[in-house]
């Protein structure tokens, strides 16, 4: 997308570009929407569904040949996607980000607080990092809403354009989508938002400008990986096979019910089936006549060796793990726990990386905003952090046990931050200050002042 900055930068936006910034971005468009369709689980998602009975050359030219193979067609998606996604998005987000203030400004700390329960930034951060593992990265605008207040929302990502180096701080960006017949088609830059629309059959054109009041663009993204590529993305070959292979058993199995009667040594006319099915008897006069069902072997040791195989295959390549899996039976400890899961931690690593660059500069478009409305320096974004902690399972026995280790060893807040159960440092200080005044040596004398005499006068 970079010739497409140089054009802006030297003629500004029009219609033209944004009809090209559109055309250009249609593969990526289209790609997104089919993950986001696959992880549905939707009709026009999985390839699996899309699959009828194989063809083969012969048959419907000789009336002496019938098949028997296309009676059933089971069509079985084993959402390996799904549950590539979910793992990693509860793994990493199942604890919400912390964000705090590193100096403590109380200003800047009640702001930040107003504005992330008025975003239900819980909700809106994971949804974002579900997007970007989905389809490689995710949107996010920042806009005033009516009552004049700084909000963001989420975009879907195939709907999103960033012009520039990074998507995490883009020079321009584009917002396209659909509404019956037209196209409608949002531009930002680091002031204005130019709106265009397309009706069916016509060119883009230019309708309003408005300024957006902050002093960056607001429409930003956040990405999965440098590459931008889904976490699912690099098995879904594998995880095709495995579905063609498992539905294809499947027919097998269900095909024994279709199985077809041979009549060996006899032949049998309309009645006598008819009457077949009343007694449920057949009367045998030669000495080699015979009745038996039609079968076929099925190799299910073959199979099941295939299965599992593609299934090791899929998790291994997506770095995922599968707690169903009898290495997580019993009660492993933290460290075994941790060593299983490298490769999963590795790449939630690479994410929130990307995930805190995209979360500071979302700060930095909000505080070029509350800069002029509150007061603040527009430098104060640096202030904020933000911290992710993983969502394991906790033994809470061996954390008890390493913490009481470290107490004088360092300081307090780090020692209460090494404690899974522990979401928020500085409350949990707070309390234990109030508990050492009402319950510890600090308690305050009850009977009176200590110098006072106690005896009788």
């Amino acid at each position: 997308m970079l010739q497409f900055k140089k054009q802006i930068d030297a003629k500004g936006i029009n219609e033209e570009i944004v009809q090209a910034l559109i055309q250009s971005h249609k593969e990526d468009h289209d790609r997104m929407k089919q993950l986001y369709e696959r992880y549905k689980a939707d009709m026009d998602g999985p390839k699996i569904f899309k699959r009828g009975p194989a063809q083969f050359e012969g048959f419907g030219t000789n009336s002496a040949i019938r098949r028997l193979d296309d009676k059933v067609n089971n069509l079985l998606n084993n959402a390996f996607d799904v549950d590539i996604v979910d793992t990693k998005i509860g793994y990493m987000f199942g604890h919400p980000i912390a964000y705090d203030v590193d100096d403590k400004d109380e200003a800047i700390k009640e702001q930040l607080s107003e504005f992330l329960l008025r975003n239900n930034a819980e909700d809106d951060d994971a949804e974002c990092g579900k997007m970007a593992a989905i389809c490689g990265y995710s949107a996010r605008l920042a806009y005033i809403d009516t009552e004049g207040r700084e909000r963001i929302k989420n975009i879907d990502p195939w709907e999103a354009v960033f012009i520039g180096e990074d998507i995490h701080e883009p020079t321009y960006s584009l917002r396209y989508y659909s509404s019956g017949n037209t196209i409608f088609a949002e531009f930002y830059d680091h002031i204005y938002i130019y709106y265009f629309s397309q009706a069916k059959g016509n060119d883009f054109e230019l309708v309003d400008i408005q300024p957006h009041m902050f002093e960056y663009n607001p429409l930003f993204g956040i990405a999965n990986n440098k590459e931008l590529k889904a976490d699912a993305e690099k098995v879904l070959a594998l995880i095709d096979a495995y579905d063609r292979t498992l539905s294809d058993a499947s027919n097998e199995i269900e095909q024994y019910r279709l199985a077809y009667l041979v009549l060996k040594g006899m032949g049998a006319d309309e009645d006598t089936l008819k009457e077949l099915k009343k007694s449920g008897i057949f009367e045998l006069f030669g000495e080699n006549d015979d009745v038996r069902y039609l079968t076929k072997d099925i190799n299910d040791t073959m199979i099941e060796n295939h299965l599992n195989r593609l299934e090791d295959n899929i998790m291994r390549f997506a770095k995922s793990v599968n707690f169903a899996d009898e290495e997580f039976a019993g009660n492993a400890s933290g460290i075994a726990m941790k060593l299983k899961m490298t490769a999963l931690e590795n790449k939630c690593i690479t994410m929130e990386r990307k995930f805190t660059s995209s979360l500071r500069y979302q700060f930095k478009v909000l505080f070029s905003a509350w800069a002029k409305r509150k007061g603040f320096n527009k430098e104060d974004y640096l202030k904020v952090f933000f911290g992710f902690k993983r969502n394991l399972p906790a033994n809470i026995l061996d954390e008890a046990q390493s913490t009481k280790e470290l107490k004088g060893h360092v300081s307090e807040r780090t020692r209460l931050s090494l404690l899974s159960f522990v979401d928020d440092v500085d409350y949990e200080l707070d309390e234990m200050q109030q508990d050492a005044l009402l319950y510890g040596e600090q308690l305050e004398p009850l009977g009176g002042d200590e110098d006072e005499p106690t005896g009788d006068s």
